[in-house]
């Protein structure tokens, strides 16, 4: 049976024949122009005689430094390969291949038979044919468990289902799809398979009613790993056969996780700060560092800055440089309207109110549990819903609303406003426990007008993710434009800045950005503040001071018309001519 096979890989079972050979004569700048033509990370020196020997191998990041170093390139190529070769056989195993490569930190491996090199094997085939292996596995184990005639439940410690079969389907009338990645004791309060996991210790042949109408005779099992619990499985089945189910799932965990290991040796997470997150700002990247200082522990954190520097995506770097298990979850709290947020937050339970899930729902708490719970304008949530969130941060527990017993919930929380909450709690309109509950580290976002340096950084970055999204090659900005959008202001900031930058590749011709595609209000400001252009005309210098005022009230309240019309003191019915008139839109 597959269960009790190993995966097994060979070094020709994932090899790539497809590499580039060159001559140990052949100029280091032809060499490279032979790579960059047919898009290889290296190549391999060999004799050119029938035995075609490999001498030495060289890649662009070899490359790289010789140009640095302002060597020669017009010399052989073989006066800066890097030889000898580490290299591999067909026979070998891939695991043996993988371990080779991770030792001596290289990403690919030249496959010789005796002297001549018939292939490569890389980092990506390895992972690639490993997590194939895996789903193969994976997909054979749910059609043998499929075809019991016994109902299968199994769940991990958190008593999250993991698995539900066919015959447990039809013996409960619940779908695995509606099931899994759910709490067992959400369908079956009293399900014997949750004291399992609380007790850690077997229940079998048990008559017992999970649920009103249902009667089975249930034997369960703890799984550890080791000497760590990782959940439970049961079955309607006497306790013999249900042990040798336990035995073959608790081999395929097994192997399951170390193979899961050894991919994350393999490839690296891709989202991290200075992937995503990236800037040459002293104060910019100062932020940045202390944002990674503080991922690893759980202290609440709040991040202000105006709106559009990127608040929520600093909030999910440090989610993802903190490596809690689980979800990142985010509350705009200016969007959900205030007789809606407790529940949103909370929770509620069965019938706690007119319309109402019968089942209830769970709340952003619950659903960040173990993870990250983000919650945005902070500075937007109502006084009498501020007092309810610091009871949750003080006990670490939430009570959904209708519910009678409080729920226990891990929860990291990071807070972003562009507010002055403390001049809001001046005016009492925050809490000051709060704010100090939320505030025990404090990040500040300097906005991209202070980053004059790093603008430049970020347009290449947002061409080239805009040019691969809409298909269009960019092979120029003209500098008068790069020049106008380093002097802009950018009230909107990143935001505004990409947004710009999608409308200029969209528009752009023949993969030219000039100056004719830039907005109107981008043009004008700038003049504006350059004084290359002099306006006399009073009634225009009025309306374009008045369209300045507007567009910034309307980003600063996140296009919240109301409390726009609030701001600059004039009707709402003004405001919307105004934005009408002036073209005005988000």
């Amino acid at each position: 049976m597959i269960f009790n096979q190993t995966i097994k890989l060979n070094v020709k079972d994932i090899m790539s024949t497809d590499f580039l050979k060159v001559s140990p004569t052949d100029a280091l700048i032809h060499v490279c122009k032979k790579m960059i033509v047919n898009n290889r990370q290296e190549a391999f020196i060999a004799l050119e005689d029938e035995k075609e020997k490999i001498l030495g191998i060289i890649t662009f990041r070899d490359i790289g430094q010789i140009f640095r170093d302002g060597s020669d390139v017009n010399k052989p190529v073989s006066q800066y390969m890097t030889s000898p070769v580490h290299a591999s056989t067909s026979e070998q195993t891939a695991k043996e291949a993988r371990d080779f490569m991770v030792k001596n930190n290289i990403g690919r491996l030249p496959v010789l038979d005796g002297e001549k090199i018939i292939g490569v094997v890389d980092s990506i085939s390895l992972r690639d044919n490993y997590y194939a292996q895996i789903e193969e596995l994976c997909n054979h184990l749910q059609k043998v468990i499929d075809q019991l005639h016994e109902g299968v439940c199994v769940i991990d410690s958190n008593k999250i289902v993991k698995l539900w079969n066919k015959s447990a389907e039809n013996i409960y009338q619940v779908s695995a799809k509606e099931i899994l990645g759910q709490k067992l004791n959400d369908y079956f309060p009293n399900a014997l398979l949750s004291k399992v996991i609380e007790k850690k210790k077997p229940i079998e042949n048990i008559n017992h009613s999970p649920r009103e109408g249902s009667y089975v005779a249930i034997s369960a099992k703890p799984i550890f790993f080791g000497d760590q619990l990782i959940g439970a499985v049961s079955s309607e089945r006497d306790i013999t056969e249900v042990t040798e189910l336990y035995n073959e799932l608790e081999k395929v965990n097994t192997r399951v996780k170390l193979l899961e290991t050894e991919y994350k040796k393999v490839v690296k997470d891709q989202y991290q700060f200075g992937e995503k997150i990236v800037g040459k700002n002293k104060e910019f990247t100062d932020t940045i560092r202390l944002a990674q200082q503080i991922s690893k522990t759980d202290v609440n954190v709040l991040i202000t800055g105006e709106s559009g520097t990127g608040k929520e995506v600093f909030a999910r770097g440090i989610h993802l440089d903190s490596g809690r298990k689980g979800s990142f979850i985010a509350v705009n709290c200016s969007a959900i309207p205030s007789n809606l947020l407790e529940s949103e937050l909370f929770g509620y339970a069965s019938g706690a109110f007119t319309g109402a899930l019968t089942k209830g729902k769970k709340g952003k708490f619950q659903l960040a549990d173990g993870g990250t719970l983000f919650l945005d304008e902070i500075g937007e949530m109502p006084i009498d819903m501020q007092a309810k969130l610091l009871r949750a941060l003080q006990d670490g527990e939430i009570q959904p609303i209708g519910g009678e017993e409080s729920v226990k919930v891990n929860a990291r929380i990071i807070a972003a406003t562009n507010r002055d909450l403390e001049q809001m709690m001046e005016e009492g309109l925050f809490r000051e426990d709060l704010y100090y509950r939320l505030n025990v580290i404090s990040i500040k976002i300097p906005p991209l007008r202070d980053r004059k340096e790093d603008i430049s950084l970020l347009i290449d970055r947002f061409i080239s993710e805009y040019s691969e999204m809409y298909q269009k090659k960019i092979t120029k900005i003209s500098p008068e434009v790069l020049q106008i959008l380093t002097d802009y202001e950018w009230p909107g900031n990143i935001r505004e800045l990409k947004n710009t930058i999608e409308r200029l590749v969209v528009l752009s011709n023949n993969g030219i950005i000039s100056k004719k595609l830039l907005p109107a209000e981008i043009l004008r400001n700038v003049n504006h503040i350059s004084g290359k252009q002099t306006e006399y005309d009073l009634e225009k210098v009025l309306e374009d001071t008045e369209i300045k005022i507007i567009c910034k009230v309307m980003e600063s309240t996140g296009w919240n018309k109301k409390k726009a019309a609030e701001i600059l003191n004039i009707p709402r019915s003004t405001l919307y001519y105004k934005l009408e008139k002036y073209k005005i839109e988000q």
